[in-house]
């Protein structure tokens, strides 16, 4: 299949999985459990990865705002990054890894064992049951697991920053508050978190949905979900950055 007709057919299956969307309890009920399995369970790599992205942030930027005499704007160049790049980008990367590949699979070994056809044969619209749920989920959860990152990771910067470089944290602080804005900053994060999620539940719940029937289909459905949903959020982190900010 070519470039243009894959993407065709993704354009296709994201509007047959909106079209699946139904305010029923059943699916509410799915949802709900797919946001506390690819979300919920998310929430420890998330918030490690954050932490450890905190201190190494501190580390290399108090090395470097040294050599110019600016120690006390180490919150300001912690903040900034986080919110409008490194937040919502390693989030999704971090989602695809452990969530969108788990999507992939799920729905890929479903497609094998005859799941798929089975819901088809008892009059169940299989992309509303095993589909629908799993995309409203993974967008959903992407912003809220950008917050968590930056939490953590701010956490992490200021234990660098403060206990084990000696910075004042009255400046750590005050740098920080003084140079994120609710409007640009955070609402920079979240825009792309929400993106993001869109673009990588998409992928994965696609490449899943229609993976060969073999256990060696599901395989290359798992690798292609994380392979192209990281370079997805790459392509979108620069578009978004380029066009709206």
């Amino acid at each position: 299949m070519s470039a243009i007709a894959r993407i065709g057919a993704v354009g296709v299956f994201l509007w047959q999985v909106l079209a699946a969307l139904r305010p029923s309890r059943a699916q509410f009920a799915d949802t709900l459990k797919q946001v506390h399995s690819i979300g919920a369970r998310s929430v420890p790599i998330v918030a490690v990865g954050g932490a450890f992205v905190g201190l190494v942030l501190s580390l290399q930027g108090h090395r470097t705002l040294e050599n110019f005499g600016a120690t006390n704007a180490l919150g300001t160049m912690l903040g900034l990054t986080l919110y409008r790049e490194l937040g919502p980008v390693l989030t999704a990367i971090l989602f695809a890894g452990r969530a969108g590949s788990a999507m992939a699979a799920e729905l890929g070994l479903m497609r094998a064992t005859d799941q798929v056809q089975a819901l088809s044969m008892m009059a169940i619209d299989p992309l509303g049951k095993v589909v629908a749920p799993r995309f409203v989920a993974g967008v959903v959860a992407v912003p809220l697991l950008t917050a968590v990152f930056c939490a953590f990771a701010i956490l992490g910067g200021y234990f660098q920053a403060v206990w084990v470089l000696g910075l004042d944290p009255g400046h750590f602080w005050a740098a920080l508050q003084g140079s994120v804005e609710l409007g640009e900053d955070l609402g920079q994060a979240l825009l792309k978190a929400c993106v993001f999620g869109f673009a990588c539940t998409l992928l994965a719940t696609y490449v899943g949905y229609h993976a060969e029937p073999t256990i060696e289909g599901t395989s290359v459905a798992t690798t292609q979900a994380v392979v192209h949903g990281s370079l997805m959020v790459l392509f979108l982190d620069f578009l978004i950055s380029a066009t709206l900010f």
